[in-house]
């Protein structure tokens, strides 16, 4: 899949800086950006070539909500070879998460050490894939699949990106993950890093959430980490997979955007379980 990359840069006060960031991102998730890195002086965010619309974007960003930022912004086309060529000079440090997870970069020097620092161990080579757990989101989501009992249980991982979440689910336990994603990068990476992890991932689909109608079977555990109207847009779908009583784990979005989503799922007859928030960034729990 094909995708722009375009470069927002925020001239404002540095006390302002992050959280032009965050408003900014919020907006604009709205075209369809779906990827965002900071850089020094804003945030490069990532769209699907055929949903990229300046115009849109443009209108998103006109009437900024805080007064004196002014923000500026040029996009191009992402080359495919260019951008693997970036994840592969760059190796993230390992992520803990809690005292029993650990999450490194397949082509660190030292990953035979970290392999066996932690009881349960991923090792994700990220490619061209988003997320290698670093994220607060991501950690959310993986503290609360640590949480659970998952031994016996089928899972489904929306959005899949780097495999991350499928992973550490079947490394708890999980008897079978269906995972989907719509970016074909990230299906093929996921892939990837379920074979070098020697994990077994079947159901590896590509495709949005209509790819559930071809799925057999109901699921005990939904995690999905995406976009807040993705997420709102995409729930009842994904709900009429949930077994009763099953629970389904959402994050991807800023804390002022949770009470859509809650409300989403009370219509849907779900109850909030639990929550949590980092840096703005919220983990979402329900229970059906």
């Amino acid at each position: 899949m094909e995708y722009y990359v375009t470069h927002f840069k925020i001239i404002t006060s540095r006390e302002l800086l992050q959280a032009s960031r965050e408003l900014l991102v919020d907006a604009v998730s709205d075209a369809g950006y779906e990827a965002f890195e900071d850089t020094s002086d804003g945030v490069d965010a990532y769209i699907q070539t055929h949903l990229y619309n300046p115009v849109l974007t443009e209108e998103l960003i006109s009437d900024f909500p805080i007064e004196g930022v002014e923000i500026t912004h040029t996009s191009e086309e992402v080359e495919q070879q260019n951008w693997n060529a970036e994840y592969e000079k760059e190796i993230f440090s390992p992520i803990r998460v809690n005292d029993n997870c650990i999450i490194y970069d397949a082509n660190s020097s030292d990953a035979a050490i970290l392999s066996v620092e932690a009881p349960i161990s991923i090792a994700i080579d990220q490619q061209m894939a988003f997320g290698n757990g670093a994220h607060e989101t991501t950690k959310m989501v993986v503290e609360r699949l640590l949480a659970l009992d998952l031994k016996g249980k089928r899972v489904l991982d929306c959005g899949c990106g780097t495999g991350i979440l499928s992973l550490v689910a079947k490394r708890c336990g999980a008897q079978h993950v269906t995972a989907y994603d719509i970016d074909e990068w990230s299906v093929e990476n996921t892939r990837h890093n379920a074979e070098i992890n020697d994990i077994e991932l079947v159901d590896i689909l590509l495709g949005d959430v209509s790819v559930l109608s071809h799925v057999d079977g109901f699921f005990d555990i939904i995690v999905a980490n995406i976009n807040r109207n993705i997420l709102y847009d995409d729930m009842p779908h994904i709900v009429e997979t949930l077994n009763p009583g099953g629970r389904l784990i959402l994050s991807g979005f800023y804390e002022e955007d949770a009470a859509m989503l809650i409300e989403r799922a009370a219509e849907l007859g779900l109850k909030k379980e639990c929550g949590k928030v980092t840096n703005n960034w919220t983990m979402l729990s329900f229970v059906s």
